[in-house]
């Protein structure tokens, strides 16, 4: 494993690491702002990797102030190749249910099955995410209680929330509107969606500047 704080953006003095499933999606718009980990497709690789890169940066005293993750996600509801932030985010593979518990709850874990997103960029639209570990596709979608999905923030998130780190995550829609048909049908729009999460990084960068980002203050 490589060292995770080349991974760690200094940004107005906030340490920020920045966390995507794939090099597919990480553009040469993005790649001319950051250095992200790579943590692999899924929540099991997504979870392993970030605790991983976490553990060693408590270990050192390196800790960041935030967990950025991005990429892409699908969605049926909203706008193709458009830009939100996480509202929420869910585990839709979680289900307890025939034991009482409600379903997207983990037992025994003290978290609600949709979990709340404190920060939030100004000016980003906002929209529920349910991760989970299988691709989502036409009729699918109507078994999803969530604006779009993804197969990893929820693994960041809980990862980064093991250490006392926030998350923040940015997606943009690159599928659903049509049932997938093959591998081009999710590349087809990541270079736009490049373009578009860096520009919504810039405005994140901005924000940054005075040590919050909406009406949450970086520590």
């Amino acid at each position: 494993m490589d060292d995770p704080r080349q991974h760690i953006l200094s940004i107005a003095q906030a340490r920020v690491l920045f966390v995507m499933a794939t090099t597919h999606e990480y553009g040469p718009a993005l790649r001319a702002r950051i250095h992200p980990l790579i943590c692999g497709v899924g929540p099991v690789e997504a979870a392993v990797a970030t605790a991983a890169a976490l553990a060693r940066l408590d270990h050192a005293g390196q800790l960041p102030d935030v967990v950025f993750t991005l990429g892409s996600a699908g969605s049926q509801r909203l706008d193709h190749a458009g830009i939100y932030q996480m509202a929420s985010v869910s585990y839709r593979d979680m289900d307890a249910s025939p034991l009482g518990f409600e379903k997207g709850v983990t037992p025994f874990l003290d978290e609600p099955a949709h979990i709340p997103i404190a920060y939030r960029i100004e000016g980003v639209p906002t929209a529920s995410l349910a991760t989970g570990a299988s691709i989502v596709s036409g009729a699918s979608y109507a078994a999803i209680d969530a604006d779009m999905v993804d197969m990893e923030s929820f693994a960041v998130l809980r990862a980064a929330r093991r250490f006392g780190v926030p998350t923040i995550g940015l997606r943009g829609i690159s599928d659903g509107r049509r049932a997938l048909a093959g591998f081009e049908d999710w590349t087809e729009y990541l270079e736009v969606i490049d373009h578009r999460l860096a520009s919504a990084l810039d405005v994140f960068s901005r924000q940054i500047g005075d040590r919050s980002v909406g009406n949450r203050t970086f520590s």
